[in-house]
């Protein structure tokens, strides 16, 4: 009998965001079909896949969304920056609808120049 490689299961992260200043930080409008920073100190590398349960402010739903690592900021990282990964949302439906759902709540905060965690 023949072992198979398994592949490898996406790691989950959870991310409870409370605020629309919160949400202006971690989302990534310039992302080919948008994306987060995720804060953790888990290691991970660019192309890893994961998948993301969102819950925006006072929405009891959590958004299911797939992506992969685009981008890490490692720990002691400079000028203080937090960190994390940015991760890409997946080409898919859900990515799809988190994506305007996220843009419908940032709504003119999106063309704000105040900092975020990504750039």
């Amino acid at each position: 009998m023949e072992a198979r490689p398994s592949a490898a299961r996406p790691s989950v992260l959870s991310l409870n965001i409370n605020s629309r200043s919160a949400l202006h930080a971690a989302y990534m409008p310039f992302i080919k079909n948008g994306g987060l920073f995720i804060p953790t100190p888990k290691a991970y590398n660019p192309g890893d896949e994961v998948f993301m349960l969102l819950q925006l402010m006072d929405d009891p739903a959590k958004l299911a969304i797939k992506g992969k690592v685009v981008w890490i900021t490692p720990a002691h990282a400079q000028n203080g920056k937090t960190q994390g990964v940015g991760v890409q949302f997946a080409p898919d439906d859900a990515s799809a609808a988190a994506k305007i759902k996220i843009e419908q709540v940032l709504g003119s905060a999106l063309g704000s120049s105040r900092p975020t965690h990504t750039l």
